[in-house]
């Protein structure tokens, strides 16, 4: 099973960058593609980015893409947040996709719906004053 913590969340002015890490704690042999969604006041949650367990591919939703950029190690998963706008606002969340096919074809998907992943973080509050 998988346990998120995220962190880095904080209070930046427009145009500032912020970085979460979302540390995890897999049982040995476990394997996730990771996530981040968030919610903004009044808004359902929404796909951020994501990122698969093999080959490192990455997605974005379109509001953040060239502004924003998820990596992982073998300890975490970070959003490098940059040009922070105020309507990126939100609690953000990681989530974990357990992965259990083993043909590498199989492995290196990056899933984009919040019903998809199966352990959630905490959250962490983002906010971006004018």
């Amino acid at each position: 099973q998988g346990h998120l913590v995220e962190s880095g969340g904080g209070l930046v002015q427009a145009g500032g960058s912020l970085r979460l890490s979302c540390g995890t704690s897999e049982r040995a042999g476990s394997k996730y593609a990771m996530g981040w969604f968030r919610r903004a006041p009044g808004k359902e949650r929404e796909f951020v980015a994501g990122i698969s367990w093999s080959d490192h591919n990455t997605d974005y939703a379109d509001s953040v893409k060239g502004r924003w950029t998820t990596s992982r190690d073998n300890a975490a998963v970070y959003l490098q947040m940059n040009s922070l706008k105020p309507e990126d606002t939100a609690v953000y969340y990681c989530a974990a996709k357990r992965i259990t096919a083993t043909h590498p074809a199989l492995t290196g998907g990056v899933y984009l719906s919040d019903y998809e992943y199966d352990y959630w973080g905490q959250g962490t509050q983002v906010t971006v004053s004018p």
